[in-house]
């Protein structure tokens, strides 16, 4: 899969002042990643004399040891890997505490600490001068590039290092970096383990990645560290723009490598898209130029031979764990409550809302009541009317009056039936033709009586279109399409289940649990055919449209990073293994092009809704694209699958 990128933390057993011994270590640990295909390898800080050396690092043996341990490591890299491990390093009459990287079978550059610690446990400035402090640019003694270094690899993925205490600082050297172009950092650490410390830097590191638009990978050293005063965790931890993608398992441990891929796309997708990323490079550029580019001369992008070790969830809209799902629903529908409310108290704070017994239109009367509540206002101020038809049966319609009456909203039924006819005959439309006409014309006349009804009632027309809906064009232009108010707007079709499965848990909607089960349990249709003889729904949106979680899927990829269709489908095919065959997937991922880019025309004049997550296609917010465009390059890639 193109575009990422396999990085090993390799946390070894110490033996502190054993250099030889450390070595040995350090060669396993080389061989256990280059049989994962990491690419890159990085140690913890000092890795190769210990952390905990203390005035040992005085010592002249440890010293010569410590560079003799560089050459050896330079002649045990193996081809095709970058390793960045740490040392202490020499330079004229001062001692740096460095990470030097390796590549090629040479040093290619050495990068000292800045900020060194020297309160409470921390001393470190007995033995270390900071990097700030030296007009050396070149480490003679390795001819290899000294100070503030950003490494490109032949590939083109760039990284760049600070060293422990660096990422605790006011203005960590990680940030300079990044905006220098580093698409990941590297962090050398040896983080004493105390209590609350591991939360603390779970916490760090991802701010710290979703603040800089990076991949932070961050190792610290072992438990075999000297325990004389403190312990240490090896706590080892990669993360990419906010998010936590992979970290150790045991609280204490050491002699282990954790591979971990990144998507450098998506880092770099996100910088594309941000304003504040780009203003910050150019109020910053001065400082950046000081980051000299160094080539390390091989290769970082994992290849297409080798499958990807990613996590790919089904359901990207959806969080996984029970808890964070349900609350995550809670502060969704609290949001598209909210934002009705604020609408209605400009508007009269009245509405009226089509009920169909599915999903969407459910929710929308759910978020409706939500707001009125919130108001202060009666329920009675939501007129909410069923608009039975040739497709209705009996199951939906029974539950559209059961969810009415249990909410204690102002309820009514218009059969359209017979205006429907009517109208068919007007246009010299033969009924017995179930074509898309016949089918939109009962759309249009739901959304004509809702209009009228409104202007009587005196309220808003409440729109309950989803976001999967809106990114396929699903809706009838001037019909379902079109409303004063679009409530389900930001919310993808996946999500608006679990919605409606959290709402029907509040106490507020008690008396509407058991019809809000069994709409839950209706299949999504339009009803705008007849049901077959035994009075079913015949016709099922997903057997037309195509499956919304793999439809929501695409949606993510394409929009969220703008990923090409070959990668949307690459991470399609690892989320729903064993669960969709391949030519199933190919079949809709074309059908979401198609019709995303030929149904543009409906978005570019869609109702107000709120946004509610990070993909949006409201016209004046997120999504600004012309109805025009073709989309002949990506229908190509689909087709070569």
């Amino acid at each position: 899969m193109k575009g990422l990128v396999r990085i090993a933390s390799a946390v070894p057993r110490v033996h502190i002042g054993n250099v030889a011994a450390n070595i040995e270590e350090h060669k396993k640990l080389l061989h256990m990643a280059k049989e994962r295909h990491a690419s890159l390898t990085v140690f913890p800080e000092l890795s190769l004399t210990g952390y905990t050396c203390a005035d040992l690092f005085f010592q002249q043996t440890l010293q010569e040891d410590a560079e003799a341990g560089i050459a050896a490591l330079c002649e045990e890299c193996p081809a095709d890997m970058t390793v960045v491990a740490g040392a202490p390093v020499k330079i004229g009459g001062s001692l740096y505490n460095c990470a030097v990287v390796i590549a090629d079978g040479k040093v290619c550059g050495i990068v000292p600490k800045t900020y060194l610690p020297n309160t409470n446990e921390f001393y470190e400035k007995r033995w270390f001068e900071s990097g700030r402090n030296t007009s050396a640019s070149t480490a003679c003694r390795y001819a290899a590039p000294f100070g503030s270094l950003r490494f490109v690899s032949a590939d083109g993925v760039s990284f760049g290092m600070e060293i422990c205490e660096d990422l605790w600082s006011p203005l960590p050297p990680s940030m300079l970096l990044s905006l220098a172009g580093c698409d990941i950092i590297l962090n050398l650490s040896a983080s004493n383990e105390l209590i609350a410390k591991r939360e603390y830097r779970q916490e760090l590191i991802g701010q710290q990645s979703a603040r800089c638009l990076c991949g932070y990978v961050y190792v610290s050293a072992g438990k075999s560290e000297s325990t004389t005063d403190l312990i240490f965790s090896g706590h080892s931890l990669t993360a990419s723009c906010g998010r936590i993608l992979k970290e150790n398992e045991r609280y204490l441990e050491d002699d282990y490598v954790m591979i971990c891929d990144i998507d450098i796309e998506k880092i770099r997708a996100d910088r594309v898209k941000s304003a504040s990323f780009r203003d910050a490079e150019g109020f910053w550029k001065e400082k950046t130029e000081d980051v000299r580019e160094v080539c390390t001369g091989t290769s970082m992008l994992l290849s297409d031979t080798v499958q990807p070790e990613i996590k790919v969830p089904a359901h990207p809209f959806i969080p996984s764990d029970e808890r964070t799902r349900a609350a995550r629903c809670e502060q969704i529908f609290e949001m598209q409550a909210s934002a009705l409310a604020k609408r209605l108290s400009v508007t009269g704070g009245k509405l009226t809302v089509g009920i169909s017994g599915g999903l969407d239109s459910t929710l929308a009367l759910l978020a409706a009541c939500k707001a009125v509540d919130m108001m202060g206002l009666p329920r009675q101020n939501i007129l909410a009317v069923t608009l039975p038809c040739f497709g209705t049966t009996d199951r939906t319609h029974d539950n559209a009056w059961e969810l009415m009456r249990a909410l204690g909203v102002t309820a009514k039924e218009v059969n359209i039936r017979e205006a429907v006819r009517v109208h068919l005959r007007d246009i010299g439309h033969d009924e017995s033709d179930h074509s898309v006409t016949y089918e939109n014309a009962q759309a249009r006349e739901r959304t004509q009586v809702l209009m009228d009804l409104a202007n009587d009632f005196g309220g808003i027309v409440l729109g309950t279109g989803d976001l999967s809906e809106i990114a396929l064009g699903w809706c009838t232009y001037n019909a379902d399409h079109m409303s004063m108010y679009g409530v389900n707007c930001g919310i993808p079709k996946t999500l608006v289940r679990w919605i409606i499965q959290t709402t029907a848990d509040m106490e507020i909607f008690a008396k509407a649990r058991e019809v809000l089960l069994d709409i839950l349990d209706t299949p999504i249709s339009p009803e705008l055919l007849p049901p077959d003889e035994k009075g079913n729904i015949l016709q099922q949106t997903e057997d037309l449209v195509g499956p919304y979680e793999l439809h929501d899927f695409f949606l993510y990829y394409a929009i969220r990073y703008g990923f090409r269709p070959k990668k949307v489908y690459e991470l399609c095919r690892i989320a729903f293994d064993g669960v969709y065959e391949d030519e199933v997937i190919k079949k809709w991922i074309k059908n979401f092009y198609r019709r995303f880019f030929n149904q543009q025309f409906k978005r570019s004049c869609m109702p107000d809704g709120v946004k509610i997550g990070s993909i949006a296609l409201s016209p004046r917010g997120d999504w600004r694209m012309p109805s025009d465009a073709e989309n002949a390059a990506w229908m190509r890639e689909c087709e070569e699958l």
